[in-house]
């Protein structure tokens, strides 16, 4: 299939060009994640993005309503009661045991 065929020392020095490139990269491991890690740094990590782009306006929408919350509390009057019926006005007046006026 293929007509190339490998002698020993081809195969030799590919296999030791392959260990030497390993070495180089362990030995300048640091060196070359930098570059890598400033070549890929153009553009912002996709993660990130959607981090900023869902966590801001929760952020913001939570921080609006703790200050609308203190500002009604400060400021708006107070919730009227809703009246109570004659009926159970009678009713809790008689377990109290007073006679209600009329009967």
């Amino acid at each position: 299939f293929f007509k190339k065929s490998f002698s020993f020392s081809s195969y030799h020095s590919y296999v030791a060009g392959a260990d030497l490139n390993r070495s180089r990269i362990a030995i300048m491991d640091g060196e070359d994640f930098a570059r890598k890690a400033a070549a890929e740094a153009k553009g912002m990590n996709p993660g990130l993005i959607v981090l900023l782009v869902i966590g801001v306006p929760l952020v913001g929408f939570l921080v609006a309503n703790y200050v609308m919350y203190v500002y009604a509390q400060k400021n708006l009057p107070p919730r009227k009661k809703k009246p109570v019926s004659k009926k159970k006005l009678k009713r809790e007046k008689l377990k109290q045991g007073v006679s209600v006026p009329g009967e």
